[in-house]
């Protein structure tokens, strides 16, 4: 793999191959629920220019850990959903984008605890969650890996802009622990690699669970070997079990501000983060509620899915609930 591939954190996508895309995500969205193997043909007609970037960020050997794809279609689009389980797309030509984009980096997949399984999460405020730290809020969301809980946490995750807040601010924010972690210090690292730490489920996996949200058990923070350095860790929900461990905790969250790139997503653009490398989060918006706002489409991708997690899914894409998997590891 080249060095430069594995260093772009950009593509621009010509008008020829994004017309293209958009033809094969079309016949990719008619074919709902298909799994990875079905959808072969397709993949495989995606622009070489395309596919080989792609390719080589699912290697995960990018240090920036996040791919920015501009000038991809979204096509004609309703009112942005001011409602949670919004369907207003659901067979849109964008949900086919996701998907070829996450079946290529490795499969499509949804959360039967979250969202009801839903394999394209909409993200956009809702009217009185404004402050919630989820996607239906409008307040600043701080550094997180994906699903921080999960013991299938997905290697990928794509947020594809179809329209702006009004004042084109809010930005999606990135930052890599593999730029981060030189600026730690070697008792920082160490302390961050012991398994010292704990994370609450966040609230979207806990919105119908009485009483306080259930926590992991104790985890490192950090893993891998430098410079192929992994990250567990949300700053909302990842809370350290000794004073020491809080330092360090907020000593790779000041890291990771340093290091942080703020994206402005413009319609068409989609960003690509791999979630054991970079942290992600937002900026802080208004919501006007007017049709208008703010409204990204969210995927997941798994690179590899064991065979018995497989054989109790009821659906080819959908991962288990925790209470049924949650003691197997």
């Amino acid at each position: 793999m080249e060095l430069a591939a594995l260093d772009q954190v950009e593509l621009q996508v010509s008008a020829e191959d994004s017309q293209t895309i958009w033809e094969l995500s079309q016949r990719a969205a008619e074919l709902s629920g298909a799994a990875t193997t079905d959808l072969g043909d397709l993949l495989l007609d995606l622009p070489a220019a395309v596919r080989g970037p792609l390719l080589a960020f699912a290697s995960g050997a990018s240090p920036s850990g996040f791919l920015l794809v501009r000038g991809l279609h979204v096509g004609d689009l309703p009112a942005t959903p001011t409602q949670h389980g919004a369907q207003a797309l659901e067979a849109h030509g964008t949900s086919g984008t996701l998907t070829l984009v996450a079946d290529l980096l490795g499969s499509l997949i949804g959360y039967e605890d979250e969202k009801n399984g839903a394999l394209i999460h909409e993200v956009h405020p809702v009217r009185g969650e404004e402050t919630r730290i989820e996607n239906s809020g409008a307040v600043a969301f701080d550094f997180h890996t994906e699903n921080v809980h999960h013991p299938l946490r997905p290697d990928f995750l794509g947020l594809l802009c179809l329209r702006q807040d009004h004042q084109g601010i809010a930005a999606t924010r990135v930052a890599s622990v593999r730029e981060a972690e030189k600026l730690l210090t070697d008792r920082e690292r160490e302390i961050l690699q012991s398994v010292r730490f704990q994370s609450a489920y966040p609230t979207s996996f806990s919105r119908n669970i009485a009483g306080p949200r259930p926590t992991t058990g104790l985890h490192p923070v950090l893993f891998g070997r430098s410079p192929q350095s992994f990250m567990r860790f949300n700053s909302h929900n990842t809370v350290a079990t000794d004073p020491e461990g809080k330092a360090a905790l907020d000593a790779l969250s000041r890291a990771l501000e340093t290091v942080c790139n703020d994206v402005v997503l413009a319609p068409g653009d989609l960003i690509l983060v791999d979630n054991h490398v970079a942290a992600h989060g937002r900026s802080s918006f208004t919501p006007c509620y007017d049709g208008n706002d703010r409204w990204l489409r969210r995927c997941y991708s798994l690179r590899s899915i064991p065979r018995w997690a497989e054989q109790m899914m009821g659906d080819s894409r959908v991962v288990p609930e925790l209470t049924r998997i949650s003691g197997l590891f």
